[in-house]
């Protein structure tokens, strides 16, 4: 028969050998559940750090097509078109850090603010402050506080707010030896950095949450930052968590001051 319709006769006795992908699906449905803005990207990466030998191909084609997993894009306020300028990134971490603050209210309608901080090298989030009221001499407490346990930075980028205009941080900036860069009142792309992360914090915390007390957003929104650090993947970053980042590179770094100080010796 085989002869006579010119067929292989391995096409004829072929048999699928392809495994389920009952337990593919359920995973995928399951971090799509706990991360609703995770888009099918990211899902990917976390199966694949998980230990899933699967195709991006098919978690594609599982995420898109057969669950209709696809996150809603949120519409987005228009700007006006402005030259694109690429910002210098630093090449080591730990040597600038951005700042900025995100408003947001309880269910009460009490308004309350979060001082965010981030390393545009490794994309590590020292701290996220949130209360009521946070001025010039609180947010020197908080670097005080966070830069008790890690080396001060040469640069620290700010806009031009009261908090970060004041006297108060100009005082700690000259006792420290800490440089303040001000970006262009009305510019906050020149501190695209922070405010590319904030979109990211507001759009998978605040928006995500309804606190009703301010107790609660702080323990939720610590939460949600360790989980940045720890867990969350950054393409920029070669698809490492920020703390992953940062063990790298010190990693790496230590061969060379091996090397450095054996030959000074």
């Amino acid at each position: 028969m085989c002869r006579l319709l010119a067929l292989e006769r391995q096409t004829l006795r072929y048999r699928s050998r392809r495994y389920e992908d009952e337990a593919l699906r359920t995973r995928i449905r399951e971090i799509a559940e706990a991360k609703r803005r995770y888009g099918c990207p990211r899902i990917y990466i976390r199966l694949r750090r998980a230990g899933w030998r699967v195709n991006h191909k098919k978690v594609e084609r599982i995420y898109y097509r057969d669950e209709g997993l696809s996150v809603r894009r949120r519409r987005r306020k228009k700007f006006a078109a402005v030259p694109r300028v690429t910002l210098p990134q630093p090449a080591d971490p730990g040597r600038c850090y951005a700042l900025d603050f995100v408003h947001d209210r309880l269910v009460t309608g009490r308004r309350y603010k979060c001082l965010t901080m981030t390393d545009p090298c490794s994309k590590e989030v020292p701290v996220i402050e949130v209360d009521v009221s946070i001025g010039g001499a609180r947010v020197c407490r908080i670097l005080d506080r966070v830069f008790l346990t890690r080396p001060l930075p040469e640069t620290l980028i700010l806009d031009n707010g009261p908090e970060f205009a004041g006297t108060a941080l100009d005082a700690w900036a000259a006792q420290h030896g800490v440089h303040l860069h001000f970006i262009q009142p009305g510019k906050p792309v020149q501190n695209a950095f922070i405010e590319s992360f904030n979109g990211k914090f507001r759009d998978e915390c605040l928006n995500e949450h309804w606190f009703v007390t301010l107790q609660e957003a702080q323990v939720v929104i610590e939460a949600w930052r360790r989980e940045y650090n720890e867990d969350r993947t950054h393409r920029a970053s070669g698809d490492v968590t920020p703390q992953e980042f940062i063990t790298n590179y010190q990693n790496q770094a230590q061969p060379t001051q091996a090397l450095t100080s054996s030959a000074l010796v």
